[in-house]
């Protein structure tokens, strides 16, 4: 079937593509827009390439194109003889996505989990504007500890919108057995798509040191990343404090 020039108007279904896009860029977008608005669920199949051709009334190989780039970014996964799926943090290749603190013989540590505060208050304003969330909005803040062999290795301040996450608690937290990320997708229909982060060396003060069982003014990796969900949205703002005496941060550049 040929492409069409324009098959519909994504201004008006997506809010987002322009008209002078390429054409997949136009089914992306709207493809996109179907997730954030929850029409596939994580886990579910998407219609077939075929299906999604005579919805968009556009040729198989431009819906193709589309949801090659989706699977590129991680919000699609192809599976071979079964279909295309929603992406999610259940996925054992993505279960770990970001969790970059890697012990010196490498392989993906065993960490334990646990949750020291669990509480809602008003964003204090660098929080606020990270998460673009209106002056005097609440949020929630959850402290955590990750232990790896016994020995605590990183201590985190986790900051979300709480209009997001209504109902979250340290027992909630404490009870899930799964990654956390796995927990605000399935839980709380939140989910993670990309992060930025912005890392440097600190010294421990004393609060963290007693935490992380170190002398005050040890040294530390600072990582404070911000994760987005669908429409680049911030919905995360992490601050980790990561003891690497025998871990290191792990990254991977493309």
């Amino acid at each position: 079937m040929p492409a069409a020039a324009h098959p519909i108007d994504p201004s008006a279904e997506a809010g987002a593509a322009p008209a002078f896009s390429p054409l997949y860029q136009q089914i992306k977008a709207l493809l996109t827009r179907s997730l954030q608005g929850g029409e596939w669920k994580p886990g579910e199949a998407i219609p077939s390439e075929l299906e999604l051709a005579a919805r968009f009334k556009v040729s198989q190989g431009t819906v193709r194109k589309a949801i090659d780039e989706l699977a590129a970014e991680g919000l699609l996964v192809r599976r071979q003889g079964k279909g295309t799926f929603v992406a999610t943090h259940a996925e054992q290749h993505v279960k770990y996505r970001f969790l970059r603190l890697t012990p010196e013989e490498g392989g993906v540590p065993p960490v334990e989990r646990r949750v020291l505060d669990c509480r809602r208050q008003r964003a204090p304003a660098d929080v606020a504007r990270a998460l673009e969330l209106k002056s005097g909005e609440a949020a929630v803040l959850v402290r955590r500890l990750l232990s790896a062999q016994g020995q605590p290795v990183v201590l985190d301040d986790i900051w979300l919108p709480g209009a997001l996450f209504k109902g979250l608690s340290a027992e909630r937290l404490s009870g899930w057995r799964g990654p956390m990320y796995e927990m605000f997708e399935s839980e709380f229909g939140v989910r993670m798509i990309r992060a930025e982060e912005q890392i440097r060396a600190v010294a421990a003060d004393a609060a963290t040191a007693q935490w992380l069982m170190l002398e005050t003014g040890a040294p530390l990796l600072s990582v404070e990343r911000l994760s987005r969900t669908y429409g680049d949205k911030p919905v995360e703002l992490r601050r980790g404090l990561y003891n690497t005496a025998h871990h290191y941060y792990r990254n991977e550049l493309s």
